[in-house]
């Protein structure tokens, strides 16, 4: 059910721009990280996505990088929630998803890192739960 109360909750709206922001800073380092480091780019599609990396052409890192920057960047400024908040949920989801072996040998190295996956996902449920609530500087 949504909330379209216009009543504002302050400490509210700043959590969820804090939580906004720190998680459009995570997901533009993995946006520039395939526009700026190819090779790492391919070598993780190769690891988790069985692509060969040898074959893989190098503009796919570059527009999938291009299209997550364009999402993050809309993320960010908060606009489309239900659009730019639900494919950085998905997207991550799917992230977490075929990492799960990573998370059977949880102190493997380097494997505790992915762990991180977690809060992450939860952090980004949270928001898009409550994408109505998150106005302060929000397009």
């Amino acid at each position: 059910m949504t909330d379209t109360t216009p009543h504002s909750d302050p400490p509210l709206e700043r959590a969820l721009f804090a939580l906004r922001i720190g998680l459009a800073v995570l997901f533009l380092i993995w946006a520039f990280d395939k526009l700026l480091n190819v090779d790492h780019a391919k070598a993780v599609f190769a690891g988790f996505y069985g692509q060969n990396a040898e074959t893989m052409p190098n503009i796919l890192p570059y527009a999938l990088g291009i299209a997550q920057l364009a999402l993050v960047i809309g993320f960010t400024i908060g606009a489309k929630k239900t659009i730019t908040y639900g494919a950085l949920l998905l997207m991550h989801l799917a992230t977490t998803v075929v990492s799960l072996k990573m998370h059977l040998d949880p102190f493997g190295l380097p494997n505790i890192l992915f762990w991180a996956n977690w809060p992450i996902l939860g952090a980004l449920i949270a928001l898009f739960l409550l994408r109505h609530r998150d106005r302060m500087l929000s397009v």
